[in-house]
Parts: C-alpha cells; structure tokens; sequence
C-alpha cells in the first residue's frame, strides 16, 4: 500500500497525543475516525494498523531506528509490512536485517518493549510464565462477540452473521461467544442481539452463579458489559443494581441496556465511599475491581506506558479497600466474585489471600486465572467466595 500523506500525518497526530501526552489509544483513534468520515475503509485499516503497532512495539522500534521520534518509529512499522518509505517523510527506515540481529540480543524489555520497572515487576511475580505471557500479549487482539440470549440464541446469531458475509465461529467453552476472522462492520456492531465482549470477560460473569429472580449488585459496572450478561444469564428477572463512580460510564451503560431489551436494571452512582444502603441486600456481588489491566495488552498496549509503580501500588489499595467493604452488601448465604483483567498474583489470589487471613467469615470455593498465553483471551482473573 501507498503511504500518502494526510493519512501519515493523522498517524503522527495520534502518537503523539498517546504516547507525547498520555491519552488513551482507542478514543483518540475513535474520535479521528468519526471527525474524517472520508477516511474509507482501507484508510482507517492503515491509520489503526500503524499506530497500534507503534505503540505495542514503541521501544523495540526505537532501538531498530536508534530514535524515539514518532516519525521514526512509524517509519519502522511501516518498513516492518513492506511499505515503500515516501521520498517526503523525514525518516527513511533502518538497515533492518542488522538492527533486527542486534534487537536479539537486547533484554527482554526492549525485544517485547515494555518498561524496565514493568518487566522487572511482572518478571519477578510470574518468572517464567512472563516471557510466554508477554508475548502472546504482543500479539494482535481478535475480536469477540457475546450473544445477547434474550434477543437471540447463538446459532442464529451465526446464520446472521454468515448471511451479512461476516466469518466467525462459535467459542470452546464459552456459551455465548463468538470470533470473527475480521473487524465487525460498523453498520452490524449497534444490533440487539450482540456486544462485542472479550472471551476472557465472558467467563466472569457465569462464575457469579446466578439464578433467575436474584438480587445482584454489579459495584464496579464500568460501561456494562459483565452487568449486561448477568442480565441475560437471569433471564431478564429479579435485581441488578449497577455502581460505579463514573457517570458517563454508567449514562453508556443504560443506553446500551436499553439496546438490550433490558427491564431489571438499575444505575445508581457510587461516590467511593462505603455502599451502606444496599448492606444486607444482594444474594451476589461482583467486584470487577480496579486493576493494572495488563491481561487487555493485546487491544490496549498504551496502558504499558500510562501505568507506573505509583498507579499499580494505587488500584492495589483500591482493591483491598473493595474487599473490606463490599462483601458486606451480601445477604447471608450470599456469595460475591473477584475478578481482574490483571496477570499480576498480587492483584490477585494474593488479594484473596489477603482477606482470607484477616477476615476469616470468608471462605474461597473456587478461582480461576485465565492465561494470555494459552488462550486468545485477554488475561482475567476470578475468585468466587462465601461465608463460611
């Protein structure tokens, strides 16, 4: 493909509001796309291919052009797919068989292109399973569909698809979910009866164990879409009472429950401090906590470069802070999940671990880590507990 530049200079725009100034990676692409509606298909393929690229290989590309100039680096991605490097574009490429022989030798944190102080931390919690799971991080996220089992059931779901031309299959071991081959065409991705959902997430809410007719608090909803299966998995009965600080998130939310079909839903913001109101209320609680977030590189590899030791040392406080209080919104003989998008054990069974040793009305009855490296999911972990 041509390199042309208007489309190059987007790129470089993008960059440097993501890497230079710290935005996340999915809006500023999101937002260009809807400003350039004359960006055709092919156009918004190579803007995202390029910068995704940059910034999932931003330090091993800046060894390659011996430059951290965004133009640089792009000019490597480029050059790594086989594109001509226009005359015009300031940076010309690399001798890239000599550099890539070079890049071999270089440790682990510049070949995979994550932060020392990250690589030091996730090496030393995960030993050797860190270099497997990193790179099937740095792998390219494909995409997953959750069927929405009050519009539709996942066959017909599949026939739909195929009839629109779009290649997916069914998902081993997930009911509800689906892969496609490709990207979901715009026109398909606002329909009822889907929502694009990792396969990794799909398997937190059936941990939940919920039943037709429950009352179930969601504490950290976020946009929704853990609360939305829960929805469907209740078949449209009982309670779900959705929290979280953010009220965009929680307006999102709504309107994508509305779209559902939704009717036992509510929104309610939550302002950080303990949920007193709903103490005693709910038969289960999700505590989809705050996390690192390093099991979702794969579709947001900006997060390497936001997160430092002062933030991850931040959401674990926050984590402990959700497991004192949280719980104490169950009804007895309720149960509440743990859950992250993190690798890191510290985040994780350790935080369990944790609240097991200093409140013992908790027991553990299950957990489950799903592993970035085995799997095309993202990395989750979940642990279901009750009171003894």
């Amino acid at each position: 493909m041509k390199v042309h530049r208007p489309l190059a200079d987007a790129c470089v725009a993008l960059l440097e509001a993501v890497l230079d100034r710290g935005r996340v990676l999915d809006r500023e692409v999101a937002t260009a796309f809807r400003t350039n509606r004359r960006w055709g298909k092919r156009d918004r393929h190579f803007i995202a291919e390029s910068v995704w690229e940059v910034v999932r290989w931003r330090r091993a590309f800046a060894f390659l052009a011996e430059s951290g100039r965004v133009e640089a680096l792009l000019a490597a991605a480029w050059q790594r797919h086989g594109f001509e490097i226009p005359e015009w574009w300031p940076e010309q490429g690399i001798d890239a068989a000599a550099r890539i022989e070079l890049l071999e030798a270089q440790p682990r944190a510049v070949r995979q292109s994550v932060p020392d102080w990250l690589d030091a931390c996730a090496g030393g919690e995960l030993g050797d399973r860190w270099e497997r799971m990193l790179a099937g991080l740095n792998h390219k996220a494909p995409v997953f569909l959750r069927v929405n089992r009050l519009r539709a059931s996942r066959d017909e779901v599949l026939a739909w698809l195929d009839d629109e031309g779009v290649a997916a299959e069914a998902v081993e071991d997930v009911p509800d979910g689906i892969r496609l081959e490709d990207t979901l065409p715009r026109r398909l991705a606002q329909d009822s009866r889907i929502e694009i959902q990792d396969g990794g997430s799909q398997r937190v809410a059936p941990w939940l164990e919920v039943e037709p007719g429950m009352r179930v608090i969601d504490t950290c909803a976020g946009a929704g879409g853990k609360t939305l299966h829960l929805a469907a998995l209740m078949e449209g009965r009982g309670e779900i009472i959705a929290m979280d600080v953010s009220r965009r998130k929680l307006d999102e939310l709504w309107r994508r429950a509305k779209r559902a079909g939704l009717r036992n839903l509510k929104v309610e913001r939550w302002d950080g401090g303990s949920p007193t109101k709903w103490r005693g209320w709910a038969d289960r609680v999700l505590i989809d906590a705050p996390c690192s977030g390093l099991g979702t590189l794969r579709r947001q590899p900006d997060l390497k470069w936001r997160l430092d030791e002062a933030g991850l040392a931040k959401v674990k406080r926050t984590q402990r802070r959700l497991l004192d209080h949280h719980p104490e919104l169950l009804r007895d003989g309720g149960k509440f999940v743990y859950a992250t998008c993190s690798i890191l054990p510290s985040e994780n069974h350790g935080q369990v671990a944790a609240l097991l040793e200093r409140d013992p009305r908790w027991r553990l009855e299950a957990e489950l880590s799903v592993d970035p490296s085995t799997t095309d999911f993202d990395g989750f972990y979940m642990a279901r507990l009750a009171r003894r």
